[in-house]
């Protein structure tokens, strides 16, 4: 039995177990619940899964060599080598090295995507695809459903994943065909679910280089120029972007994307950004590219004809963002996906923003640093995360999505401690590079209320953080750190700040916003925190998709979500309120099976939650969460 001590979470002595006892009890009440035939898995119908006592991860590393087959000796040898540097580095909370499973690990035979939108005529590759086009061949290889409902043919009347679909059944009539109900598509016809996404042709001009940035560039080259007030150093700045000096006319984007150029125009595409930032209703059309603005020429407008590309606009007239006194779900990597969003919007965050975007990648087109910045319908004020280092990037990015996704602000990372990013001179390393910053965001006066040094394991310099406010009054300043319960929410707001951002708290627990609304502490059962487990898988077969790549996806981001959920002490167990985040939960015993089980810190207890909502894990699988955090060091 641990006892109390410092850095230890007070619980009531009754509840306080050793380890040896704690994971003695879940392996005995597993056996027995196997054994009675009484778990509630979805997939417990799947004649593949072997009814293994322990998840297969764990049954891996038991049986060595046998469950490596051919690699053998070889791959015994490089886990060996793999735990040297993971236990190296463990302290400074990431596991860089860590597996990873790629969608060709969970299907050997893929259906092509014609078939499963049953247009296999249609298919691009013809004979050459190399893809599965029986659905017979691919029926007799799929594995087992995982229930008898699909979220998505429930909610929307249609599952585009058809037959590739884990819950197919559910959806599928004669000859595999999908079935469709019209009522419910109509219902969602026209309504977009979730927003931002990147078109193939805006991916293409990116990729070609084909889109060019007047007001960036104006801005850079007014950077570049010599002062009286002393830049020294930034001509550097203004002359990397390799100015072409092409000066095109501007063309506001519609909802969709951004207006393109005729075909064989030589020119390229040019992206506005209005002072005012006018919705897209009111664009503004030119035919071609002039090389002085004041020149007549033909107008087609659509909408009222405004003077705001002539007339700059007063810092009092553009559209201030209503932010004060709002609780804003901080932006966070890996964790702070749309799903979980959804989750945070549910329980009352008023504000939400996409994880952190890399603004290089961005402005190269890649999808998966695209997809960072989707928005859901429900996320009412939606801000996106850019991390970059240089005036230039960071002023195209802003640009490019300001006039190509919907946001209501930009959140600019200067606090992140990652080496990837810290070295690149970005994140926390912006703080040490004042002039840099300057360029980048003029007038803003933030900081940051913990060092990089710190990283997690010290506690926020609140006193640092009310100092800031006062000096960055009258302009609106956020604070975050160490906010785990309506008490610690209150402290914050005494210090003057204008509102407050929660991170890890969320994590943690994401009914925190809840608490802080309604001034209570929220003695939540195993039950009601399973229920937000269920919607949470709901939401990411939407988000993902309901296919095998779609749940395991769903499945990985549970799985590091639960590296944080597990860290919550019930109240009801606790000897005193309220929990302090860097408080460390000793070994104790739930109120009821559930309870324990979402206490351990054993990943392989992780998996046996995700297996109860999502089946069996695949053959081979491994997992190792991102964050290896150090707070209770």
């Amino acid at each position: 039995m641990e006892a109390a001590g410092a850095g230890v979470a007070p619980i009531r002595a009754q509840y306080l177990t050793s380890k040896d006892q704690f994971h003695a009890y879940l392996k005995a009440e597993r056996e027995s619940r196997n054994q009675e035939n009484n778990q509630d898995d979805v997939g417990e119908e799947d004649p593949s899964s072997n009814d293994q006592t322990e998840p297969p991860a764990k049954q891996m590393k038991l049986d060595g060599g046998d469950q490596v087959r051919k690699q053998g000796s070889q791959e015994e040898v490089v886990k060996e080598e793999e735990k040297k540097p993971q236990e190296r580095k463990r302290a400074r909370g990431q596991n860089k090295s860590r597996p990873c499973m790629k969608p060709n690990h969970y299907e050997k035979d893929r259906l092509c995507q014609s078939v499963i939108q049953e247009c296999a005529e249609k298919c691009y590759f013809g004979s050459q695809c190399r893809f599965l086009h029986d659905v017979g061949e691919y029926m007799a290889a799929k594995p087992s459903d995982l229930g008898d409902s699909c979220v998505l043919f429930k909610t929307f009347g249609k599952c585009i994943y058809g037959v590739t679909c884990r819950f197919a059944r559910a959806h599928l009539g004669e000859d595999y065909r999908n079935i469709i109900n019209e009522d419910l598509v109509k219902q969602w016809e026209g309504k977009p679910l979730v927003r931002n996404s990147l078109s193939k042709e805006l991916q293409q001009r990116l990729r070609k280089k084909k889109v060019c940035f007047d007001k960036s560039s104006e801005y850079l080259r007014h950077l570049g120029k010599p002062s009286s007030t002393g830049n020294a150093g930034n001509k550097a700045a203004g002359n990397s972007m390799g100015e072409k000096g092409i000066n095109c006319t501007a063309s506001k984007g519609n909802a969709e994307g951004v207006d393109v150029l005729p075909p064989g125009e030589e020119a390229p595409e040019c992206l506005a950004v209005s002072e005012k930032g006018e919705p897209p209703e009111s664009m503004v059309l030119q035919s071609s590219c002039l090389a002085d603005a004041s020149k007549d020429s033909t107008l087609k407008t659509i909408g009222p004809v405004t003077d705001e590309d002539v007339i700059k606009l007063r810092l009092c007239e553009k559209k201030r963002l209503a932010i004060q006194g709002k609780l804003y779900l901080a932006p966070l990597t890996t964790c702070g996906n749309l799903p979980f969003r959804r989750i945070c919007k549910r329980f009352g965050a008023d504000v939400t923003c996409g994880e952190m975007a890399v603004c290089t990648n961005l402005l190269q087109g890649q999808s998966s640093e695209w997809a960072l910045l989707k928005r859901h319908y429900t996320e009412d004020l939606f801000g996106v995360q850019l991390e970059g280092a240089f005036p230039d990037t960071m002023t195209r990015c802003a640009e490019l999505l300001n006039q190509t996704i919907e946001m209501d602000f930009v959140d600019i990372n200067v606090g992140c401690p990652i080496d990837l990013v810290y070295k690149k001179g970005g994140g926390c390393a912006l703080m040490n590079r004042s002039n840099k910053f300057e360029q980048i965001v003029r007038g803003m006066n933030s900081l940051h209320g913990r060092s990089r040094e710190q990283r997690y394991t010290k506690v926020a310099d609140w006193e640092y953080i009310a100092e800031c406010a006062k000096l960055a009054s009258p302009m609106p300043l956020f604070g975050n750190g160490d906010i785990l319960s309506y008490e610690d929410a209150n402290r914050a707001m005494q210090t003057g700040v204008s509102g407050i951002m929660i991170a890890r708290g969320a994590l943690i627990k994401p009914w925190i916003f809840t608490e802080v609304k309604e001034q209570r502490h929220w003695d939540i059962s195993s039950n009601e925190r399973f229920d937000i487990l269920k919607d949470f898988t709901n939401y990411g077969l939407e988000h993902w998709g309901s296919d095998t790549q779609g749940v395991e996806k769903t499945r990985k981001f549970m799985l590091e979500w639960l590296s944080f959920l597990c860290r919550y002490i019930p109240a009801g167990l606790l000897e005193y309120l309220p929990q302090k985040i860097n408080e460390r939960p000793p070994y104790y015993m739930g109120r009821d099976y559930l309870e324990t089980l979402m206490a351990s810190q054993n990943v392989d207890d992780w998996i046996k939650i995700s297996e109860m909502l999502l089946g069996p894990v695949p053959t081979n699988f491994t997992f190792l969460p991102k964050h290896k955090a150090n707070s209770y060091r």
